[in-house]
């Protein structure tokens, strides 16, 4: 069982930036490739990015590349979310994901979620 919590969540003008962690409970995290997704009300969830076990994959949905960053540290079980250049459309609920093995931009494959954390952009 692997548990998540997202932090850094918040308010933020267009054109700023935030930097959300996510922490996982367990002592098998880098069994664990894992993945950002956002669900803007009204909309289906989106995939953000995703990094594989050892973080030497990465990977990013085409409306966020270029501004936003993924990585992790074993060390300390958490992975990151770094956005640049926010935008007001990227305000939605994000979510971190872990499932075991390769990473997916499905989300249908990740087997563990956390709870979200809101990021709202103004204009």
């Amino acid at each position: 069982q692997v548990q998540l919590v997202e932090s850094g969540g918040g308010l933020v003008q267009a054109g700023g930036s935030l930097s959300l962690p996510c922490t996982a409970s367990g002592r098998t995290f880098n069994n664990y490739a894992m993945g950002w997704f956002r669900q803007a009300p009204g909309k289906e969830r989106e995939f953000v990015a995703s990094i594989s076990t050892g973080g030497g994959n990465r990977s990013y949905g085409d409306s966020v590349k270029g501004r936003f960053t993924i990585s992790r540290d074993n060390a300390k079980n958490t992975v990151y979310l770094q956005m640049n250049s926010l935008k007001p459309e990227d305000t939605a609920v994000y979510y971190c994901a872990a499932r075991r093995g390769l990473t997916s931009t499905d989300s249908t494959r990740y087997e563990y979620w956390g709870q979200g954390t809101q990021v709202t952009v103004s204009s």
